[in-house]
């Protein structure tokens, strides 16, 4: 259990009601820079929009759980768990070997029941954004959010905060699945709903095995790094660039 004897609840909630707001003000500051046409908000794929985007839900939640866990008298080590970084890794790896499979098989049952059903299918925003990068200093710094800034953000909210809260009061199922839909919920694309509320529950499993955030962050930090290379061999490769 990751929830420490130190942590109260109400500091707790208080953690995750800033990291909502602060996702919110983001989200709100996003779309009326865009809508002014603010230099660096002109478009979506703007370094502006860009940084609000991922700074405003993942950065803030890593700036206030450090601030969180300092004033606990804790920090980052302590909330990764005692679990060896070797261990992590093979019970990370071993995990994505067997969720793979199904999370790609759900994808495309997904896709394939939106086109019959004459729904558009769309990339994720993120997809879209390192797709879209004009910059080599814009494509390096997705890569680094992707890799490592979103992984160990949204383990702490999702992991660290909702499930460690959820079960510390209680409510074990509602940190395992509640959590988990809340997850591929926030992502907002449908074709990837099923995967990542699959993927979500390999990492809660991880989460639970290691009593620790460090093999779920780098399940997911793998898990998003394979999808990178994918895109990059896609856009190289794929049907559309011959």
């Amino acid at each position: 259990m990751l929830w420490k004897e130190t942590w109260q609840l109400e500091a707790v909630l208080a953690l995750i009601g800033g990291i909502v707001a602060a996702f919110f003000l983001g989200s709100v500051a996003d779309g009326l820079l865009l809508r002014a046409g603010v230099a660096g908000f002109r478009t979506e794929e703007s370094l502006g929009s860009v940084l609000l985007a991922t700074l405003s839900f993942q950065g803030a939640a890593v700036v206030l759980g450090t601030v969180f866990l300092k004033a606990h008298d804790s920090g980052w080590r302590d909330i990764l768990g005692s679990v060896s970084w070797r261990r992590c890794l093979a019970l990370a790896t071993g995990v994505l070997a067997l969720v793979a499979p199904v999370m790609y098989g759900l994808k495309f049952c997904s896709e394939l029941l939106m086109h019959r059903l004459h729904w558009p299918v769309a990339d994720q925003r993120a997809v879209e954004l390192i797709i879209s990068a004009k910059t080599p200093w814009l494509s390096a710094y997705m890569v680094f959010f992707a890799v490592v800034l979103a992984p160990l953000g949204e383990e702490f909210f999702f992991r660290g905060l909702l499930f460690s809260t959820a079960k510390r009061f209680g409510w074990p199922k509602l940190g395992w699945v509640g959590v988990s839909f809340f997850f591929a919920l926030i992502h907002v694309n449908a074709p990837t709903f099923l995967p990542l509320f699959v993927l979500a529950l390999a990492l809660t499993w991880l989460c639970e095995k290691t009593g620790g955030l460090r093999a779920p962050v780098i399940a997911h930090s793998l898990f998003n790094a394979a999808n990178l290379i994918l895109l990059v061999l896609g856009e190289k490769y794929g049907p559309a660039t011959q």
